[in-house]
Parts: structure tokens; sequence; C-alpha cells
């Protein structure tokens, strides 16, 4: 949760706004740094005499095993990956500024998410501040998103967006030969399994995508649930900053918020905005069976204070239950595939060893809701099951028990 606290810096104060925006880039700032390292090494590596090691370029590879992997969709699945889909590379900035598509903010709000990423790519404090000045509150719900989508960048190999796999050209281009210097010398006896596990992990990441590509009627719930918890976050945003003073003081006191100096009135809001955003206090206090609850219970003494919260709440559900369900079925589904497709593929098996450090065993084991409710589709209804949850994405309840959505099927 952004948390702002106002302090000094160069002998002077930070405005509300300048305070903002190093409160976003700080909570960024551990992946900012890592970024810096994979930089830094790649470069000492590619200048390293010593270091004669040469590897394909993630184009090159793509290429390579782009038409097998279509294939193998079509064989496990029974459906066929769009003839149009494109594979574009990117370096970390681009890839930052793709993943404003992926926030699916209001449609009025579109165009200030997409230069709030750029300028959070491009590390533009001033740019940052100067929006949240002129759109706070847009400011306030979507400022929420980065954690979660830009810090992930350097640890994320693709994504996908409009009929386009977009490979993250930053991290693959480094990480073989990151991989095989950090194993130290004589680099050549090691370079084959390492080769082997840069295509495995490019063969993963292209396969996750396309399947992705094949969920149209998913990617659409998806977005319409997100845009309504959008709609119903910018609400929230703009109750808050409407409060008067005395509530705000009183609300602050009651929630026990650090104190902000009363010059500092929309950095008080600020901070009960964030508290007060569902996706933080609602889940942190029902924990996470909220996705399976159909009433929302609040303390009456915010209620007081706030009295349309509760409805915002109880309005908030709905849409965050839908995402949650279809989300979880998107990701299921991927990494259920990548399982099976790429269980007896021994790039993948030299990646996951090479790479990460495990084996096809672990990798298939590893719990994941989504994953475990296609499995259980995929037992009942063999490769006909992928159409049909397409086609028809489970509640949550039934997302945690399958056998509520399987009990109707003849």
């Amino acid at each position: 949760m952004l948390t702002v606290k106002l302090y000094k810096k160069r002998h002077r104060v930070l405005s509300e706004f300048e305070e903002f925006a190093e409160a976003l880039l700080d909570q960024i700032s551990v992946e900012i740094n890592e970024e810096n390292e994979i930089a830094a090494l790649a470069s000492r590596i590619a200048e390293d005499p010593e270091f004669k090691v040469k590897f394909d370029s993630p184009q090159q590879i793509a290429e390579q095993v782009l038409p097998n992997l279509k294939q193998k969709i079509t064989e496990f699945t029974g459906m066929e990956v769009l003839p149009g889909i494109k594979i574009e590379y990117h370096g970390l900035e681009a890839l930052k500024t793709l993943k404003a598509k992926k926030v699916y903010a209001t449609p009025e709000s579109e165009g200030f998410v997409v230069r709030l990423f750029s300028a959070l790519a491009r590390q533009d404090r001033d740019a940052i501040a100067i929006l949240a000045k002129e759109e706070t509150v847009r400011f306030l719900v979507y400022s929420t998103y980065a954690k979660s989508y830009i810090s992930k960048i350097s640890t994320t190999y693709g994504d996908y967006a409009e009929s386009t796999i977009f490979l993250n050209n930053f991290i693959l281009s480094s990480y073989p030969q990151i991989i095989l210097y950090k194993q130290g010398k004589p680099y050549e006896p090691r370079q084959q399994n390492v080769r082997s596990g840069y295509i495995g992990a490019i063969k993963m990441t292209i396969l996750e995508e396309l399947i992705h590509s094949i969920q149209k009627n998913l990617h659409d719930q998806n977005k319409k649930a997100v845009t309504e918890v959008n709609t119903i976050n910018e609400e929230l945003a703009k109750t808050i900053q409407g409060l008067d003073d005395s509530t705000v003081a009183r609300l602050s006191e009651y929630l026990q918020l650090p104190s902000v100096p009363d010059e500092f009135p929309v950095a008080r809001r600020a901070n009960l905005f964030f508290m007060l955003n569902p996706d933080n206090f609602v889940v942190s206090v029902l924990g996470p069976d909220v996705m399976t609850f159909t009433k929302v219970e609040i303390d009456p003494g915010i209620s007081k204070l706030v009295p349309n919260l509760l409805d915002i709440y109880q309005r908030w559900l709905g849409p965050i239950q839908r995402h949650h369900a279809v989300f979880s079925t998107m990701e299921g589904m991927a990494g259920f595939c990548v399982q099976n497709i790429l269980k007896g593929d021994a790039d993948f098996g030299q990646y996951l060893a090479t790479y990460m450090g495990s084996d096809i065993s672990s990798y298939q084991v590893r719990k994941h809701m989504g994953k475990d409710f296609v499995q259980a589709v995929f037992d009942r209804m063999g490769r006909a099951g992928f159409q049909f949850m397409i086609q028809n994405p489970p509640t949550t309840r039934q997302l945690k028990e399958p056998q509520l959505y399987l009990k109707d099927l003849k």
C-alpha cells in the first residue's frame, strides 16, 4: 500500500505531489535496482574478452519454435491459434508503458494511465507529480497498479495484448549469458545446457501467450469486470476527496493512520483512500474467502463517517469476484497446457533444471487454484473442456469447488 509521509529532502519540504511521486517510485525501487544490476552485468559480460559464447537472439529462436507450438496447441486443446498472431520484442520502457493497456481503466481515464505508466517507465518524478496534481482522483486509483504491474517486468518473459505476443527482449537477450557467466569458467563445456534452457524459456513463454490468445471470451469478461472495479474505485476516490476536514481528521484517527499536517489536505485524503481501497481494506479485514462471499460488512464506526462506503464495497464485490474467477481460469489454463504440452520437451526440462533449479515433477505439483480447476474439467471433458471453459467461465465458488461446475454436465 502506498502511504504518504511528508519529509525533508535537500533542506526543503517536498510538496504533496512531489511526495506522491517519490513514494510511488520508492515502491518499485527494489525492482528498478535489479534492472540496473542486470543491465550492468550484461554490459560487463559483453566487454569480457574471455567470454566468447554467442547465443541466438530471442527473435531467431521464436521464429524457429512458433510453428511447432501452434500445432501442439491444436493437438492438445482442439483449438487453433488465430493466423494473425504477431510477436514483437521490446525493452523495459516499452513493456512498462504497454502495461497501461492491461489496467483496463475506465474509457475516460485510459489516456491518463498511459501517461502515468510512461512517466513511471522513465522514472520521471516531475511528470508523475504533475499528473498527481492535475488529476488527483485518477492518480490515487491507478497508482495502486504500479507495484503489481510494472515492478514485475524484470521477472516476466512475455505478455499478450491485441493479437500480439510481446517478448521481454531486455531479459531474454541477457539471460543465457548471465546464467553461463555466473556458473564460472570454463564456459564452453556448459554452454549447451544453458542454450537448451534458454530455448526452453522462450518455448514456455510463447506457449503461455499463445494459450492466452485463444481465450477471447475470457479476456473480454476479465476486461469488463476490471473496468467495473476501476469505476467503483474512482467513485471511492471522489468520495474520499469530497470529505470535509473534520471527517477526514476523525476517520484518520479512528483508522490509526500516520499523522499528516493539516496543510497537506490532499495527502491526508490520499492516505485514507489507500487504506479504504477495497482491494486492500476489504480483503485485509475479511481475508481471501471474501471472493466467495455475497455480502460485505464493515465497522459501524467507519460507516458512520462515510455512509456510502458499505454500498461501494457491496457493488465492488460482484466484479472483483468475476475478475478473480476469470483471471484464475486464464492463468490456470496456460499453466496446465504448458506442463502437459512441454512435459517431455528436453529444452523445457533443461530450463527448469539450469535456470530454475527445479524439474518437471516439481513444476507439475505447484498449487494453483486455476490450474486445479482446469485439471478437474479436463479430466471430465477432455480437450472439449477448453472451449467450454472459455465460453462458460466459472464463478469463484465453482473455481474453488470444481464439482459444482461439473455437476450439471451430462
